[in-house]
């Protein structure tokens, strides 16, 4: 046997032990970098996601961000028994949504809610989760950073 074999198989099996996980962004986040820079900062998320992706580059790591309720169900239901972690930042749904809280509870991935800004600090509708009595863990109020402690709580 070759050594291109031996190269080929160890590829393989880093391959096979790859974590996938998503970071999934619900309403107005796609507005980073412009909304409120006050509490959100400058950075875009998308740009930020760079960063993640170049820190941890054995991850597979993937992004989705939709302004529609509906949409993040549909996502959560469908990464929600084959990915290894979910990061879920649902925004203003965190406060209102039923739906987004009744989705992370029907699913086995561990899901890690994570907020940018400190909620408890905000307007009082948004010291309640209905996500977080299903999360695996919950973090808030570390900026961007926040994303970063989530993935590690998943490593």
């Amino acid at each position: 046997m070759t050594i291109s074999y031996y190269r080929r198989v160890f590829l393989f099996l880093r391959k096979i032990n790859v974590m996938k996980i998503i970071i999934i962004n619900g309403p107005n986040l796609n507005l980073l970098g412009k909304r409120e820079p006050e509490i959100y900062g400058t950075l875009t998320f998308e740009d930020y996601f760079d960063v993640l992706k170049n820190k941890y580059p054995s991850i597979d790591l993937h992004y989705f961000q939709s302004n529609i309720e509906g949409e993040l169900i549909s996502k959560l239901q469908e990464v929600g028994f084959s990915f290894d972690g979910i990061i879920l930042n649902a925004g203003a749904y965190t406060h209102t949504s039923i739906g987004i809280g009744d989705a992370v509870k029907a699913i086995q991935t561990p899901v890690i809610e994570a907020h940018i800004s400190n909620t408890f600090s905000r307007e009082t509708f948004r010291h309640h989760s209905f996500i977080s009595p299903n999360a695996k863990g919950v973090i808030i109020g570390f900026g961007m950073t926040s994303y970063d402690l989530a993935l590690q709580s998943l490593l």
